[in-house]
């Protein structure tokens, strides 16, 4: 876990409370005997982006001595956002190359292995968003190019979050990308009651993923039609809104008592 999450304290309270003892790991520790544990909980992972590969395989080293979750097939499918091409549910437009962009009045254009909006970037020049993309293909990464939607402003972004496929908890996030938002705006949200086709997509999304799941958090929005579509499936290091529902915390460690 990172030393700056905010929901490591609240979480191993809630674990106590449920009689599971926890503690808080770095990942990259080597001095760490991951099979002296009953399970490795993925949390706040923050620093995997310039150490994938290194993370992943840390992740299958450690799934060989112990119960890991979410499991490393996950971690390595949801840290490359191509995954969602194969979720088979409906999701923001995106066009996986930096050549014959389509006309759209807003661009947002990023990698498809990246996390918080980095390496982003939104324009409403389409020539500014090619050169983006064809800087990332340079540098051997995919990129996203998706039309930036103005629902996102007016609605917010909306993120159901999971524990062992049970809903426990939704909340309306502030968007990334908007002009004068700060890092610390990201995890300011407020609780939301999602609608019966949220809910109903996010469910199909979870049907999609075979392997067991201790928490999920799936982001949506709506297009201008008010369809709800998928923006991403947080499966890998979600920051999960703990404090946004008192149940949060309690909601989590049953899910981690019933998967262990």
């Amino acid at each position: 876990m990172d030393d700056h999450d905010d929901e490591r304290d609240v979480t191993l309270a809630a674990w106590r409370e449920a009689g599971i003892e926890g503690r808080a790991e770095q990942w990259d520790d080597p001095t760490v005997d991951w099979s002296a544990y009953d399970a490795v909980v993925v949390r706040s992972v923050w620093d995997y982006l310039d150490r994938r590969g290194d993370f992943l395989a840390w992740a299958r080293r450690v799934e060989r001595d112990t119960r890991l979750l979410n499991p490393a097939a996950v971690l390595e499918s949801n840290t490359d956002k191509t995954y969602l091409r194969d979720l088979g549910v409906p999701i923001v437009p995106t066009h996986w190359s930096a050549e014959h962009l389509p006309h759209w009045e807003e661009y947002v254009v990023k990698p498809a292995i990246s996390a918080g909006a980095r390496d982003t970037i939104r324009t409403a020049d389409r020539d500014e968003a090619e050169a983006h993309a064809t800087a990332l293909v340079a540098a051997g990464r995919t990129p996203m190019v998706q039309p930036y939607l103005d629902m996102v402003e007016a609605e917010g972004e909306t993120s159901l979050l999971y524990f062992n496929r049970r809903f426990s908890h939704a909340v309306r996030r502030n968007p990334m990308l908007s002009p004068g938002k700060t890092g610390a705006d990201q995890v300011r949200a407020e609780p939301r009651t999602p609608a019966p086709d949220q809910v109903e997509l996010a469910e199909k999304v979870l049907a999609a993923i075979p392997q067991a799941l201790l928490y999920a958090r799936i982001d949506l929005v709506r297009l201008p039609d008010g369809t709800p579509v998928v923006i991403e499936v947080e499966l890998t290091e979600p920051y999960l809104f703990l404090r946004y529902e008192p149940s949060a915390a309690a909601n989590l460690a049953t899910a981690l008592r019933e998967l262990l």
